[in-house]
C-alpha cells in the first residue's frame, strides 16, 4: 500500500451483528461491532434488584403500588441510526409511548435507561454509548458498577451530561428520575463471600 493511501474500517452492518453467537453481547456503537461476553453473576444480580426495586411503582399505567407512568423493560435492543445499543434497563414514558409495541427493536429513545458496567464493557458503557445517548436525546442515565458497588445519575444537558448524584455501598437514596421511591443500593450488590458456581 503506498505511504499516502488512507484505509477506512468498513462500518459494521446488522448482518455482522446477527453472526455474533447468542453465548455473547453484541452491539455497533459509531459503526464498531463490539463483542463482549453475557454479563457475570454481580452484573445479572444488580439488573434483577434494580427491576424488583422500579417494577412494582413505576412499571404501566396501573403499577401495582406506586406512581406509574412508565414501561420498564430489560435489555431492549435500541436502533440510533447506524448505532444498536442493549442497555441493561430502559424505561419510557407511558405518555410518550402509549403501548409498548410489538417489535424486535426500539427506534424511539427511552427517558432513563441504565448501564450496569462490567470491566469488558466499562470504555463503551462510559464513552461511546454516553455520547449515543446524549445525540439521541436520552434524557436520564445511570451508570452502576457493580463490583464497585456504585451508582451515578447523569442527567443530559443539551449534549452533555451532568453528573447529578454519586451513591456507593449501603446507602439508602432517592435518585431522579424515580426519586419517589426509596431505593436500598446494598440490595443491589453480591455478597462479596458469595461462592463462585454456587
Amino acid at each position: 500500500m503506498a505511504p499516502d493511501t488512507v484505509q477506512t474500517k468498513r462500518r459494521a452492518t446488522y448482518d455482522d451483528l446477527l453472526r455474533v453467537p447468542d453465548t455473547m453481547v453484541a452491539e455497533i456503537v459509531d459503526g464498531e461491532l463490539v463483542v463482549s461476553p453475557r454479563p457475570a453473576s454481580p452484573h445479572a444480580f444488580a439488573a434483577s434488584e434494580m427491576a424488583a426495586d422500579l417494577l412494582p411503582p413505576f412499571h404501566g399505567t396501573e403499577a401495582r403500588s406506586g406512581p406509574g407512568g412508565w414501561w420498564i423493560l430489560p435489555a431492549p435492543e435500541l436502533h440510533f441510526a447506524d448505532d444498536v445499543l442493549v442497555p441493561d434497563l430502559a424505561t419510557w414514558r407511558c405518555e410518550r409511548m402509549s403501548v409498548v409495541p410489538n417489535t424486535p427493536a426500539f427506534r424511539l429513545p427511552p427517558d432513563w435507561l441504565t448501564e450496569i458496567i462490567s470491566p469488558s464493557s466499562v470504555r463503551h458503557d462510559r464513552i461511546a454509548k454516553m455520547r449515543c445517548y446524549a445525540r439521541e436525546g436520552v434524557p436520564w442515565v445511570w451508570l452502576v458498577d457493580p463490583l464497585a458497588r456504585t451508582l451515578e445519575s447523569f442527567r443530559r444537558n443539551g449534549d452533555r451530561w451532568t453528573l447529578v448524584s454519586s451513591h456507593a455501598g449501603d446507602e439508602v437514596v432517592h435518585v431522579e428520575p424515580f426519586e419517589a421511591i426509596e431505593i436500598r443500593l446494598g440490595r443491589w450488590w453480591l455478597a462479596p463471600d458469595s461462592p463462585a458456581g454456587a
